[in-house]
């Protein structure tokens, strides 16, 4: 088993955020795939994309149509892919991606929580060189080998291929995101979920005290409506 792997493993291990704030991550999602390729999954990869991961939260069919509807709306507004970097207590390096409507609080809201936390809030470029960007897709796993799957997907982009109690995922760089959801949906390979990750190239253990530190700023992070997904390279047991 590789890298992804594991850090996979990890972040199993790792505490869930809330269903509600689940939905309100989709909620955004949906409205960002809307206002770039429109209302219609047929013609919306990213779309569809966030559909299925709706659905993977089980997110009522009801919420997910009236998100798409609400987002059609000209009225609606848009929310913009804001990327913080930084460090937190003893050096651990932190990814924070945000979705926001306002971008001014929500750069004051981060510098705060890393500020309030031993942390500092770095510059563009200082941190997200330490992390791969890569893509995912948890697909139905029934009738399918993982070997196999990881031979016929290596011209897509596909780089780990494992198996894990929900299922089978695929790992590929970011940008092979498209050329593997193609060729899933041509096989008719269902897709139960997928998305983008940051898997850190290098991981520092630290002690539990040092580990607590590291978390009381990751939870304030976390917390933040504003906030999407959080990395950092410290290894989690």
């Amino acid at each position: 088993m590789g890298r992804a792997f594991e850090f996979r493993k990890a972040r199993k291990m790792k505490r869930w955020s809330a269903m509600s704030k689940a939905f309100t991550r989709i909620g955004k999602d949906i409205v960002m795939a809307v206002k770039e390729g429109g209302g219609d999954p047929e013609n919306n990869s990213r779309l569809r994309a966030v559909i299925q991961n709706a659905k993977s939260v089980n997110m009522p069919k009801d919420n997910i149509e009236r998100a798409i509807k609400r987002a059609s709306d000209k009225s609606q507004g848009d929310f913009k892919e804001v990327l913080f970097e930084g460090y937190g207590p003893h050096g651990i390096a932190i990814l924070v991606e945000t979705a926001t409507d306002n971008n001014t609080r929500t750069v004051a809201n981060i510098r705060s929580y890393f500020n309030k936390c031993d942390g500092n809030l770095g510059t563009s470029g200082s941190v997200v060189f330490m992390f791969d960007h890569s893509c995912n897709f948890r697909i139905d796993a029934e009738g399918l080998d993982p070997e196999e799957i990881e031979l016929e997907f290596i011209d897509y982009g596909a780089e780990e291929v494992f198996l894990d109690e929900d299922g089978m995922l695929i790992y590929a760089p970011f940008e092979s995101f498209g050329a593997i959801q193609s060729e899933l949906e041509n096989r008719d390979i269902e897709i139960l979920s997928s998305g983008f990750e940051r898997i850190p190239q290098t991981t520092k253990a630290l002690t539990e005290a040092q580990m607590a530190d590291v978390e009381k700023l990751l939870e304030k992070i976390e917390a933040d409506d504003d906030v999407q997904s959080v990395y950092h390279s410290m290894v989690e047991f």
